[in-house]
């Protein structure tokens, strides 16, 4: 048996703190706090070498949600994730009223920079679902 308890979803990103507050926006989650001295964590940022400002995480508040780390990386993002989060912004709702609120969300996050990729209409068998990229291009479902 697992002795496991926690783990944390990381992103290869260009920019961790935009990324993260990005992230934080989207699922409620906190940054932690901008160090004494500085107005931001992007002034923050500025002022280390490159090779030192290349991760930062934002948590949950709550302590429940798996932390999420972002980490500088010099390469693009060139494919399609193989991982991707699922914002679970519709948990019991059907048909309309599911959609309804799915799209409400994906309005919110595209006001936030993200972008609308495919809306999949209930069919049946499977509710509504809509796939999004994060400001970095990253997919991700609103489902």
């Amino acid at each position: 048996m697992s002795t496991i308890k926690q783990f944390q979803v990381t992103f290869d990103c260009a920019d961790p703190v935009r990324l993260a507050a990005f992230w934080c926006e989207v699922l409620g989650y906190v940054m932690p706090e901008v160090p004494e001295g500085f107005a931001t964590w992007e002034e923050c940022f500025r002022s280390l070498p490159p090779e030192d400002a290349i991760y930062f995480a934002c948590t949950d508040p709550t302590d429940v949600a798996p932390r999420l780390l972002f980490q500088r990386v010099p390469e693009g993002k060139v494919a399609k994730n193989r991982v991707h989060l699922d914002v679970r912004a519709g948990v019991g709702l059907v048909g309309d009223e599911r959609l309804a609120t799915l799209e409400a969300e994906c309005a919110r996050l595209m006001a936030l920079g993200a972008k609308h990729v495919l809306t999949q209409r209930a069919d049946g068998v499977n509710e509504s679902c809509i796939t999004m990229q994060d400001i970095e291009g990253n997919e991700f479902c609103l489902a």
